[in-house]
């Protein structure tokens, strides 16, 4: 079986989002399609969030090894303060000279025959990007996110530091893979040579069926229960805005359409609570809106499956992006009510598997009719429903079916 070196800064017992996921799904599908997948991440110390139960999610008999990483904030600040220059790409960048001294013992030991790392860390980039000149290895890139949309505007150096690793990367690379339509198209107008020479392609995230063993979306409506509607993930003031959807729930609720009794709503994980709290205090949402808090993954699931309907909000911003929970979401088979950039690729994907309301993020009007009227359908028994085959094709085992090819192409 061919090996490749997967470098990786997100992976368990990293618990700071779900970055992590779509490396496990190829690390536990790609020996399916001829390849074993060696790790190479960080040592647990660099995350600012861990949870001991994720490790049980890496498969058994896959070898992971780490090296030294420390976070600038954390580790090298002085009360939460910390010089700019010291973040270039990011604030792990001290991983960068141990993993590269690791991953050429890796590489030498088990006779790698190409390298892929993972973006929003662009030191794992660095990282791939040094193994593979260091060594002629084949090198894919891939960003799991655009670094327009991902780095940390208050830091003027590692904004210019990644925008000009970017186009290393994307100039060195033999393929750069990006999750989205809309991402590659950015991708290919920044850099035309990259998109004439066939080196950029799309690996949607999609989901993993072996997290949904025992999960089941079977709640049916009972006279008297209210319909519970769940959103789990954070939320931002810009592009992910809950407030006009908070109003449109105000509104209704004053016209007497809602009520407390009637309608429940769950946002898990939501980020900045403090400051949704005292917009749902403002509005008189406290019996109908309810902020909860983080819980792992396969918690959120069960809780998903156990909802009435799904919570989306991707606003204009994000329209080159599709959450990961967008494909769990479509998995557990729910109706969605999205609210959502009308030409973006999360609407695009929604529109063709079906399954969601879609509505603008910040329009409330729009808001309280598209709501009314999914909240009708819900109750009539025939709220939207994506197509079964359709979503089946967003298995992380169909994209580890993508890499491999990828694999097998720039090996030969």
């Amino acid at each position: 079986m061919k090996r490749v070196l997967m470098v990786a800064f997100h992976f368990p017992p990293a618990a700071m989002g779900s970055g992590h996921l779509r490396t496990l799904g190829f690390v536990r599908y790609l020996p399916h399609h001829g390849w074993e997948p060696i790790v190479l991440t960080a040592r647990s110390v660099a995350y600012s969030r861990v949870q001991a139960a994720n490790s049980k999610l890496v498969p058994e008999g896959c070898r992971v090894h780490r090296a030294l990483a420390l976070d600038v904030q954390r580790h090298l600040s002085i009360r939460g303060k910390y010089p700019g220059f010291l973040a270039q790409p990011d604030r792990w960048s001290t991983w960068w000279l141990a993993a590269v001294w690791q991953g050429l013992r890796l590489i030498r030991r088990h006779d790698i025959g190409a390298i892929w790392s993972t973006y929003p860390i662009m030191s794992a980039h660095c990282i791939a990007h040094t193994l593979s000149r260091r060594t002629g290895l084949p090198w894919i890139a891939d960003f799991r996110d655009p670094v327009a949309s991902s780095v940390e505007a208050g830091n003027k150096f590692s904004v210019a530091s990644q925008n000009r690793l970017e186009q290393r990367v994307v100039g060195r690379a033999s393929r750069v893979v990006l999750t989205t339509p809309g991402a590659m198209s950015g991708y290919a107008d920044r850099y035309p040579e990259a998109f004439q020479g066939h080196r950029l392609s799309v690996i949607p995230n999609g989901y993993d069926e072996s997290a949904f063993a025992g999960i089941a979306a079977d709640r049916p409506l009972g006279p008297g229960r209210p319909l519970r509607f769940v959103h789990s993930g954070i939320l931002y003031p810009d592009g992910r805005d809950p407030l006009p959807f908070l109003t449109a729930l105000a509104n209704l609720k004053a016209a007497g359409i809602l009520s407390d009794s009637g309608v429940q709503i769950v946002l898990r994980a939501s980020g900045s609570e403090a400051v949704y709290e005292g917009e749902i205090k403002r509005l008189s949402l406290q019996g109908m809106v309810t902020l909860a808090p983080p819980v792992p993954n396969d918690a959120a699931l069960r809780e998903q499956a156990d909802a009435d309907a799904l919570l989306l909000f991707q606003g204009q911003r994000y329209d080159r992006q599709i959450p990961a929970k967008v494909y769990e979401y479509l998995r557990i088979g729910r109706p969605i009510f999205a609210l959502v950039g009308e030409h973006g690729d999360t609407a695009n994907l929604l529109r063709e598997s079906g399954g969601a309301k879609l509505v603008p993020l910040d329009d409330t009007d729009a808001i309280e009719h598209g709501l009314s009227e999914f909240i009708l359908s819900l109750h009539n028994g025939n709220p939207p429903k994506a197509s079964e085959q359709l979503v089946a094709s967003y298995s992380r085992f169909c994209g580890a079916a993508l890499l491999a090819r990828l694999l097998d192409d720039v090996v030969s």
